[in-house]
C-alpha cells in the first residue's frame, strides 16, 4: 500500500541517500574502473552554469566538478558554434589538453579520415539564435548539429552512439527527421534533460503496469524552454502505466477564465493540483486556486490515445518546482514525486544525465527510450501552435508513438549523488 506523503518528512529522510551514493563511489573506484571512452562535444555556448558548463564540465572535473570520481569518459575534443565574452571553453582547453575544433566533423575524427571517438554529446542550449515569428520557438541548431555529426558517421563509414540533449528539435518535422535517421542508421540515440533522473521526493517509482485513471503535472516557467521539462517529468512517469505508451491524440493550452472552466467540466483535478503544490511546498488557500491561475498559468491538456486525460500545469506565480500527481485506480490518495534540483553549482541531477550517458557510450546501448523524447517533443510543439492560435485543441495523429519504459534510476533510487542539503 502506499503511504500518504508527507514533504517535511520526505526532506529529513532524503539523508538517507548517501548510502546508494557510496555504493556508486565504491564501484567507480574500485580495481578495475572502466577504460575512460574518447567523446567528442558539440555545444552552443560554453560559460558558467551553461548546459555544456554542467554536462561536459562534469567529464573534464568530476561528477562535483571538484577533481573528484566522474564518467570514464575523456573528451577528445570540442566544438563551439558561438564564443561569447563569458566562454569558459578556451580556459578549458589550456587546463586540459584537449582541442576547440573549427567542425563538427572535425571534432569527431579529430581531423583524421575516420571517426576517433566512443560518442557524441550534443547541446544546443544557450546561445543567440532567433525565433520564430509566430509561435515564438527558439530555433537552437539541435537538428543542423544532429545533421553534421551523421554526415560524419557516413563519410566514414561507422556509427557511435549519440546524446542530445533536451528536446530533439524545435519543431516536430526536424525531431522526426532526427529520429527516422538514427533508427535507420542503427544509431544508438538518447536525449533528455536531466529531470527525469533528478532527485524524487518521495524516493518511489511508479510500478510498472500501474493503472493511472488521470494525471498532472507542474512546472513554472517559459511556455516552451521550462514547458519541456514539465512534460518530460510527467511523461517518465505516465509511461510506466498499464500498457505502456501508446501516444497522444490532441493538445490543448489554456489560459485565464478558460482555466476555472475546464475544471469545471471536469478535464482536470483540482485535488491533483493541490496535491502536487503541497508536495512541492507551495501553498493556496482552498478555494482561492482558480483566481491564482488565471494570473499568469498556463495549462496544457494532453489527451492521450488510451483515454488518459494528462495536464500539465505551468503555475508561475505560484510555484516554482516541477512534480506531478496522479490518481491511481483503487487508490484513494495521489501517488505524487516532486522532482528535486540542486538549484547551485554543480548542479547535481546533471551527474545523473552524465551518468546515463556514459552507460549508453560503454554499452552501445540506450539507458532509456529516445521514443520518451520524440513524443514529449511533438506535444512541445503543438503546445506552442496551440497556444499562438489562442488555445485551439489540436489533433496530433503523427503523435501515435508507441514505447515501453526500461528502469533506468534516478538520484536517491541507485544514483551515484549524495543529497545536496545545506
Amino acid at each position: 500500500m502506499m503511504r500518504h506523503y508527507d514533504r517535511r518528512t520526505a526532506l529529513k529522510t532524503i539523508a538517507t541517500a548517501p548510502l546508494a551514493w557510496q555504493v556508486g563511489q565504491r564501484s567507480l573506484a574500485g580495481a578495475n574502473p572502466a577504460t575512460p571512452l574518447p567523446v567528442a562535444a558539440v555545444v552552443t555556448e560554453y560559460h558558467e552554469n551553461s548546459h555544456a558548463d554542467v554536462i561536459v564540465g562534469k567529464i573534464l572535473e568530476g561528477f562535483r566538478q571538484d577533481g573528484g570520481p566522474g564518467p570514464a569518459l575523456k573528451l577528445a575534443a570540442l566544438y563551439v558554434d558561438q564564443f561569447t565574452k563569458r566562454d569558459l571553453s578556451r580556459d578549458l582547453a589550456r587546463k586540459h589538453g584537449f582541442p576547440i575544433v573549427p567542425t563538427i566533423a572535425e571534432a569527431i575524427t579529430l581531423g583524421t579520415n575516420q571517426v576517433q571517438v566512443a560518442g557524441v554529446i550534443s547541446i544546443g542550449e544557450h546561445g543567440t539564435y532567433p525565433f520564430t515569428p509566430d509561435t515564438r520557438q527558439h530555433q537552437y541548431p539541435r537538428r543542423r548539429f544532429f545533421d553534421e555529426i551523421t554526415a560524419t558517421f557516413r563519410k566514414h563509414n561507422k556509427i557511435v552512439p549519440v546524446f542530445n540533449d533536451k528536446h530533439l528539435a524545435y519543431n516536430w518535422t526536424d525531431a522526426k527527421h532526427m529520429y527516422d535517421t538514427a533508427a535507420s542508421m542503427k544509431i544508438p540515440f538518447m536525449a533528455g534533460s536531466s529531470l527525469p533522473v533528478a532527485w524524487r521526493l518521495p524516493a518511489m517509482e511508479l510500478p510498472v503496469g500501474t493503472e493511472i485513471e488521470e494525471a498532472l503535472g507542474i512546472g513554472y516557467g517559459g511556455l516552451e524552454s521550462y514547458g519541456f521539462h514539465a512534460l518530460e517529468t510527467l511523461q517518465s512517469v505516465t509511461e510506466r502505466r498499464r500498457g505502456g505508451e501508446t501516444g497522444v491524440r490532441a493538445v490543448q493550452v489554456i489560459r485565464k477564465d478558460k482555466i476555472a472552466k475546464s475544471q469545471q467540466a471536469g478535464r482536470w483535478s483540482e485535488t491533483l493540483l493541490q496535491a502536487a503544490l503541497a508536495a512541492t511546498g507551495a501553498k493556496v488557500e482552498p478555494g482561492k486556486l482558480p483566481m491564482a491561475l488565471e494570473k499568469s498559468a498556463a495549462l496544457y491538456l494532453v489527451d492521450y490515445r488510451d483515454g488518459l486525460k494528462g495536464t500539465v500545469a505551468m503555475v508561475n506565480g505560484i510555484g516554482s518546482q516541477f512534480g506531478i500527481a496522479l490518481k491511481l485506480r483503487g487508490v484513494a490518495k495521489p501517488f505524487v514525486n516532486w522532482f528535486w534540483l540542486e538549484d547551485r553549482k554543480p548542479y547535481g541531477h546533471f551527474a545523473e544525465l552524465v551518468k546515463a550517458i556514459e552507460t549508453m557510450i560503454h554499452t552501445g546501448k540506450a539507458v532509456y527510450p529516445v521514443e520518451r523524447t520524440l513524443l514529449t517533443t511533438g506535444i512541445l510543439d503543438r503546445v506552442m501552435h496551440s497556444a499562438f492560435q489562442d488555445g485551439k485543441r489540436l489533433e496530433t495523429p503523427e503523435l501515435a508513438i508507441q514505447y515501453q519504459p526500461t528502469n533506468w534510476r534516478f538520484a536517491n533510487r541507485g544514483g551515484i549523488n549524495p543529497p545536496p542539503l545545506p
